[in-house]
């Protein structure tokens, strides 16, 4: 794959770029600025960009904008966010965009180079790769939880759903049948006034979409 890095942490991205260079991946570059980040997009393309939330000069939410600017001129473009925080508008904003190859993981959760490896490649290739804390920040509203008609077992679901894992292996991980899961996963769809789907990424994306009206 070839990546480009987003990050102003110097020793944080020379780290991203040493650590995919080993995996045989190709670093287009690492910016460290929105504006840099929009044109490297624009000259390289890369298959991939890995962006940090917070970037000079306020160090807010210039990542995240810039990202979802990114999507607006390229759609599709896939993106991983990579941060200490949940930016919620513009997080739910690119989420909810409809498309797939979009990523939000938290760097302090984190626990294995495979995991991220993995969703790296889930990412570029189309498909979706949430921290559930991540999704549980966006869930939570102005004080109030679209989920609560939700069974605890239906959650688990929604939230393994998030991390773009297929029914089969929500399945395994619940220790459950695959005919199960795809019962609950339309009971979700149901309760959050969403037409029953089994699309992959889409099932996300559209329960995010559903939140951000």
């Amino acid at each position: 794959m070839r990546v480009l890095i987003v990050e102003d942490n110097v020793l944080l991205a020379e780290g991203l770029a040493l650590l995919l260079r080993t995996e045989g991946h190709e670093v287009t570059g690492t910016v460290d600025t929105a504006e840099a980040f929009l044109r490297a997009v624009d000259e390289q393309r890369p298959d991939i960009a890995v962006v940090d939330v917070r970037l000079p000069p306020t160090f807010s939410d210039e990542g995240v904008r810039a990202a979802v600017e990114v999507r607006r001129r390229h759609p599709g473009q896939p993106i991983l966010v990579l941060s200490q925080y949940v930016e919620r508008t513009y997080a739910t904003e690119l989420l909810a965009s409809g498309e797939g190859g979009i990523g939000y993981m938290l760097k302090d959760r984190v626990g294995r180079i495979s995991e991220f490896v993995d969703a790296l490649r889930r990412v570029a290739g189309g498909g979706t790769a949430m921290d559930p804390e991540v999704i549980s920040q966006l869930l939570v509203r102005q004080g109030r939880h679209p989920v609560d008609a939700l069974s605890p077992r239906e959650r688990e679901v929604l939230a393994l759903m998030a991390e773009g894992r297929s029914n089969g292996d929500i399945a395994a991980h619940l220790t459950v049948t695959e005919r199960s899961v795809h019962k609950h996963v339309g009971n979700i769809f149901v309760k959050l006034g969403l037409p029953p789907s089994d699309g992959g990424h889409r099932r996300v994306l559209a329960v995010l979409s559903y939140l951000s009206h």
